[in-house]
């Protein structure tokens, strides 16, 4: 006899836990770090009139194109971040976001980043923050994480460059 009755799962979205996650998926402490040298960059920039607010959101650009950097990381490692116990937390590890949502995610943050960064800043330091993108996640995270110890010292270079972009 076939059985009609069967329990269905009721989609719920949460609004507030899906924010919550692609904050996670964008490496908040490793942002923080890209913040400070962005600030340290404006302090001491050579400039008398700088401008504040754009300043303000020049660093908000360049934060969010160090998340959209570590969201595609998150994208590209998430199957040994599920074997790890410091990573295995992260959120397409823990199911609460999908690769192909962190995809989507980091493509279109960098975009936004880095035209925002062109917008409030110059066409130099959106390059730069389009420049560190690309290395972070084509050198650093695809070609040396996973074949060198040496990538943290050579990733080091995207970490680098944010006081760069916000001193043009």
């Amino acid at each position: 006899m076939l059985n009609t009755h069967t329990k269905t799962r009721e989609f719920k979205f949460d609004l507030a836990h899906y924010v919550r996650a692609l904050f996670e998926l964008m490496k908040p402490r490793v942002m923080s770090l890209a913040i400070f040298t962005c600030i340290v960059g404006f302090l001491i920039a050579p400039y008398k009139s700088v401008d504040y607010w754009y300043a303000i959101l020049s660093i908000a650009a360049v934060a969010l194109g160090s998340g959209a950097a570590g969201s595609l990381n998150c994208w590209y490692e998430a199957d040994v971040d599920k074997l790890m116990s410091r990573t295995c937390l992260r959120p397409i590890p823990t199911g609460k976001l999908t690769k192909k949502e962190a995809l989507i995610f980091g493509v279109i943050s960098s975009f936004v980043s880095v035209g925002a960064l062109f917008l409030f800043s110059n066409i130099m330091a959106a390059s730069l923050l389009a420049l560190t993108i690309l290395f972070y996640v084509f050198v650093y995270t695809i070609w040396l994480k996973r074949k060198t110890p040496q990538n943290i010292v050579i990733g080091g270079a995207s970490g680098a460059l944010p006081p760069v972009m916000d001193g043009q």
